[in-house]
């Protein structure tokens, strides 16, 4: 029998490599909105974090999250 891929995904906070689906991923879509995608398949720009109070806390001291998501505004500015 063939073994399936497991997705990996990279946390933003701690730069570990986890299974898809023990994280959370943040989005931001091109109208600016940020918020929790439960499903993995939103358009936008994802981060992903572990489910982890310990994480998510970690994440807003370190401002992780928004490094994470405004990273491709930055990288346009730059070029220009």
């Amino acid at each position: 029998m063939k073994t399936r891929k497991i997705p990996l995904r990279k946390s933003v906070v701690s730069n570990e490599v986890i299974n898809k689906r023990d994280l959370l991923r943040i989005v931001k879509n091109k109208e600016g909105e940020v918020f929790i995608d439960p499903t993995g398949k939103a358009n936008g720009r994802g981060a992903y974090i572990k489910l982890d109070n310990a994480e998510a806390l970690e994440a807003k001291k370190k401002k992780s999250l928004t490094v994470a998501l405004i990273w491709k505004l930055k990288k346009a500015f730059m070029t220009s």
